[in-house]
């Protein structure tokens, strides 16, 4: 498992999908694309993305204190502004003058502060689902509700809708009853995903978005300055990532192209591989 050291001397871990000669320098397509997982969760829940790896070496970075990445003694530094630096090390670590950068759910929050902070250092910025409070959109409950509607003639859906009234409304948080939202088919194997891609570092999630995390003004004044190509790809029935949200998520950005894909929820690449990576290999080459 190769590691690096962040610039507090946190031992961090990354994994590598697809060409695996050493991690460092470029594939027949290119440099490497920089994976940054959702969560804080263990990346193992991102698997080798539908099978993007077979168009582009993989680095997935196991954020601090998760996966085989370690805790960190000083446990504020699992605020996402402050993961920023631990992308930079990761970086300077594998010898690339600019990344392709790919982040989803939680983790596009992460990778939008990167590119707010070091502009020159990003090629392409894919966003999966993206997290949006680094830009400073709110998703109402209603707006998630009203997504979830579409989902009506599912058999699951009178269980999932009524966790999810309550939820949105702060009187319940059975977050288990509504995973069928976050899928595109709600089968054997997303209750298998649905499983493995829980975190289990608390700490690690209630301090990610804690007091000072987010600079919604300074980021989007930021990304003025930021003319890489930028992809939103959000999925049609995702509660977590609303369309509506990501396409405003995407004007933030000068160069950005969205795109919803059918059918999927909050991991496309479980619900359409094929689709979801043709989409994300075309962007990325």
């Amino acid at each position: 498992m190769p590691t690096f050291c962040a610039p507090d001397g946190t031992r961090l871990a990354y994994h590598i999908h697809g060409d695996q000669d050493s991690g460092r320098g470029t594939d027949r397509d290119g440099a490497p694309v920089i994976c940054i997982p959702g969560g804080p969760a263990d990346s193992r829940y991102l698997g080798d993305l539908g099978g993007l790896s077979a168009h582009r070496r993989l680095i997935v970075l196991d954020l601090r204190g998760t996966g085989r990445s370690a805790i960190p003694d000083d446990t504020s530094s699992y605020r996402c502004d402050r993961l920023v630096e631990d992308v930079e090390a990761l970086r300077t670590h594998l010898g690339l003058p600019r990344i392709d950068l790919l982040g989803h759910s939680a983790g596009a929050n992460l990778a939008t502060q990167y590119a707010a902070r070091h502009p020159k250092n990003v090629g392409r910025l894919a966003l999966i689902a993206p997290g949006t409070r680094a830009l400073g959109i709110t998703i109402t409950g209603e707006a998630r509700r009203e997504l979830a509607r579409l989902r009506r003639d599912e058999p699951w859906f009178p269980t999932a809708y009524a966790a999810l009234e309550a939820v949105t409304a702060g009187t319940g948080s059975d977050w288990e009853a509504i995973s069928p939202f976050f899928y595109g088919r709600w089968d054997a194997a997303a209750r298998r995903h649905q499983a493995a891609s829980r975190p289990d570092n608390e700490e690690a999630v209630a301090l990610f978005a804690a007091e000072g995390a987010f600079a919604p003004d300074a980021t989007r004044a930021a990304l003025t300055g930021f003319g890489a190509p930028v992809l939103l790809l959000a999925g049609e029935f995702d509660v977590n990532s609303p369309p509506r949200s990501v396409a405003e998520a995407g004007e933030s950005f000068r160069d950005a192209e969205l795109v919803v894909q059918p059918g999927a929820g909050h991991y496309p690449w479980l619900d359409d591989a094929d689709r979801f990576t043709a989409t994300v290999a075309a962007f990325l080459s």
